[in-house]
């Protein structure tokens, strides 16, 4: 303690009479001294030894450097406001020396949960929740299970480098949790030729029964097929690769498919074959003397639509109009008022548009009522025929209109049905186990599919 003490002491003597009376007056200070250890400073007051008055409230505080946090106050704390805040006040009672504590920040942590859908896992780093430091670049690595393929990671993805690559990396800047999303590579699916009736099973080989006179339904030895569809008499096969297969009748050149590539959707007319290119552009050989081919200018197209029996072409755009090319005698390609449209079909002598709202609309013959669909609603998937169409209701049951001379509209007892086909004059349902459900001509045997398991 340095105290510095003033006395004054006046005495007056007067004569014979001695005055004891004296004032004396102390003025005291208190020495406080600050430092701290590493990882940060006391800028307030400052570092060093400072003088303050007896009951002095000073400011402290501690600022700590990057990567260090303020731990507390130590010393001569006593009359510390709170040893604990790196800004707080000490008052001056006494000397004092107090010392600022910092430590190493220990790193923010964070929490990844991992996940996947049926028909994959995540192998990297596995699936489950884990624990990474902040800022930490993570390798994902997601496999599919045979039969199946990645398709993209869900959840919190806005750090991960490629949401749509099995195998990608993810930045921790906070607690995720992300899925691994798989599908089959081969989805099973049902489609109707003229009197044939095909089925794509989920290990992606075809099956088929019915017509046969040009081996269109010779598909047997067909592998890593994702998509198939039946013409009039010829039978057309997507790859996983892109590139198309093609059998049957093949007197307009609609077979000749080997060197188209890029191909995401093909679909076979009565002598045509249309395919959709993953640029949104078309291509098509065969039969084109209604200009049904003619689809070399289109562009953003996401789907395509020609029947077995129809002689045009019909191509949904992604802003939900629709274009068609071809044979339009009874009014089936006047489509330039269509709008939010999600899928097109395409009959003999018809046009059907499933709607976003789920209603369906029609143009083209209606000899038999095959356009009466102002009544249909919450549809989530149509299909034509011969003077038919076919809707899928978001139940899994089933509507028809049109002919139905042989049963083919019979479908009022289906459930459970996830597709629905056409041919010429049946219609094919497959449902939710894999099992396939057949109506209408049967001359062919195009119906006995009843020992189908697709899935």
């Amino acid at each position: 303690m340095r105290r510095i003490v003033f006395a004054a002491i006046s005495c007056l003597l007067l004569v014979g009479l001695a005055l004891p009376g004296c004032t004396a007056e102390v003025d005291d200070e208190f020495a406080l001294t600050v430092s701290s250890t590493i990882g940060g400073s006391v800028t307030t007051p400052g570092q060093g030894t400072f003088p303050y008055d007896t009951g002095a409230v000073v400011d402290l505080v501690a600022e700590a450097q990057a990567g260090y946090q303020f731990v507390k106050w130590t010393g001569d704390v006593g009359t510390v406001a709170d040893v604990n805040a790196a800004s707080t006040t000490i008052t001056m009672n006494d000397d004092c020396e107090i010392l600022a504590n910092f430590e190493v920040m220990p790193p923010v942590r964070y929490n990844l949960t991992t996940s996947s859908t049926t028909g994959g896992s995540i192998t990297t780093p596995g699936e489950g929740t884990y624990t990474y430091d902040e800022g930490t670049v993570l390798d994902l690595v997601a496999e599919a299970e045979q039969g199946y393929k990645f398709i993209a990671w869900t959840g919190d993805v806005s750090t991960i480098e490629n949401i749509d690559a099995a195998q990608t990396t993810i930045s921790i800047d906070g607690s995720y949790a992300i899925g691994a999303s798989f599908e089959r590579k081969y989805i099973p699916m049902v489609a109707g030729g003229g009197w044939y009736t095909l089925g794509l099973k989920s290990d992606g080989t075809v099956v088929a029964v019915g017509y046969n006179s040009y081996g269109q339904c010779d598909v047997g030895n067909w592998t890593n097929i994702i998509q198939v569809d039946g013409g009039y008499e010829h039978t057309v096969g997507l790859k996983t690769d892109g590139t198309v297969v093609a059998i049957g009748y093949n007197g307009y050149g609609q077979c000749e498919v080997g060197n188209w590539t890029d191909i995401i959707q093909v679909v076979a007319g009565r002598g045509h074959t249309v395919g959709l290119k993953s640029d949104g552009t078309v291509v098509a050989v065969g039969l084109n003397a209604y200009g049904q081919c003619n689809v070399g200018d289109w562009t953003d197209i996401i789907q395509i639509a020609a029947g077995a029996n129809s002689w045009h072409t019909v191509g949904l755009k992604s802003d939900g109009t629709v274009v068609s090319v071809g044979g339009g005698w009874d009014g089936e390609c006047d489509l330039a008022d269509w709008a939010g449209i999600v899928q097109v079909a395409a009959g003999g002598h018809h046009t059907v548009g499933l709607k976003s709202d789920g209603t369906v609309v029609a143009l083209g013959r209606n000899n038999y009522g095959e356009c009466n669909l102002g009544s249909w609603t919450d549809i989530v998937q149509i299909a034509t025929g011969c003077q038919l169409t076919i809707g899928l209701n978001s139940d899994g049951t089933v509507v028809a209109a049109g002919w139905s001379d042989y049963g083919q509209c019979g479908v009022g007892a289906w459930t459970n049905i996830t597709q629905v086909a056409a041919g010429m004059t049946h219609t094919i349902g497959l449902r939710s186990d894999g099992s396939v459900a057949a109506v209408g001509s049967n001359f062919n045997f195009q119906c006995n599919v009843g020992d189908w398991m697709l899935a």
